[in-house]
């Protein structure tokens, strides 16, 4: 049977936790900041710069291979600039690196929301966070933990009578900016009239595959996704109706070769059974 410390003993434990916390905490804020801040005493600045380094460098390589296209528009000086300031000021909710890139998007958000950012002339351009999003999202359907047999459905059911399902992993995306064409030759300073509507699919291989979409098929499939007690022509009825098309029949036609064509693609699985 073990004896219970004395209380110096457990003063002097406390004490050393307190100084190691101490010292933890300010090796991770030099670290972070080693221009403004002091690294702690007793270090070799030599060791230092390897830590330094590390860190900075597994942090700018892992988000340079999440938004390559953000990394050629910035260059090298701008890029590295970008990073050390998420690097330095971003609280990371998350330990995952999975979600590092979901944390820099944090980051990007704040930084346009805050009277500081625009007071320190970060002249970021406009499309800056939808470019980061469109290159974040591909990341994020590739690692998504759907799957298309998670909801009960019948592969070969009648689109119009039946309620279409639309793929977990098929995503439609809508921006201002023309984030598909946004590069080192092409970047806009005003966003065109009519916004960029998208679909992003995982395919059977694990490949992400990027689609352009109507405004009626972006909105058929806003649709199918809020209003799933609805079957296709309810569906189809309801987009007519919202999209003013004189010839009913006509519309009703051409929606049912959409539903089929998206079966097709794999964007649609089938009907409901739930």
């Amino acid at each position: 049977m073990t004896s219970a410390m004395p209380p110096e003993s457990n003063d002097i434990l406390a004490a050393q936790q307190d100084a190691l916390a101490t010292q933890q905490d300010a090796f991770a804020a030099h670290i972070r900041d080693p221009e403004r801040v002091p690294p702690p005493p007793g270090i070799e600045d030599r060791r230092l710069k390897i830590y330094r380094d590390l860190f900075f460098n597994n942090v700018e390589s892992m988000l340079a291979g999440n938004f390559p296209v953000l990394r050629r528009l910035y260059g090298d000086d701008g890029w590295q600039a970008l990073i050390r300031a998420f690097y330095r000021d971003h609280d990371c909710q998350t330990p995952l690196f999975t979600e590092l890139a979901r944390e820099f998007l944090r980051y990007l958000d704040a930084r346009a929301s805050t009277d500081a950012s625009r007071d320190a002339g970060h002249n970021d351009p406009p499309w800056l966070r939808e470019l980061a999003h469109y290159e974040w999202i591909e990341l994020a359907l590739q690692i998504s933990e759907a799957r298309n047999d998670e909801i009960a459905h019948e592969p070969h059911g009648d689109l119009l009578e039946g309620r279409p399902l639309v793929s977990p992993l098929a995503w439609p995306l809508a921006y201002a900016w023309p984030v598909h064409r946004i590069g080192p030759d092409y970047r806009p300073d005003t966003p065109p009239a009519a916004p960029t509507l998208l679909m992003l699919r995982r395919e059977a291989d694990g490949a992400v595959s990027f689609h352009a979409l109507t405004p009626l098929s972006f909105r058929l499939l806003q649709r199918l996704d809020a209003e799933p007690a609805l079957g296709g022509r309810e569906q189809l009825l309801a987009l007519a109706a919202e999209a003013g098309a004189p010839d009913l029949d006509g519309f009703l036609h051409d929606g049912a070769a959409m539903l089929a064509l998206m079966r097709a693609e794999g964007t649609i699985l089938g009907t409901r059974l739930d």
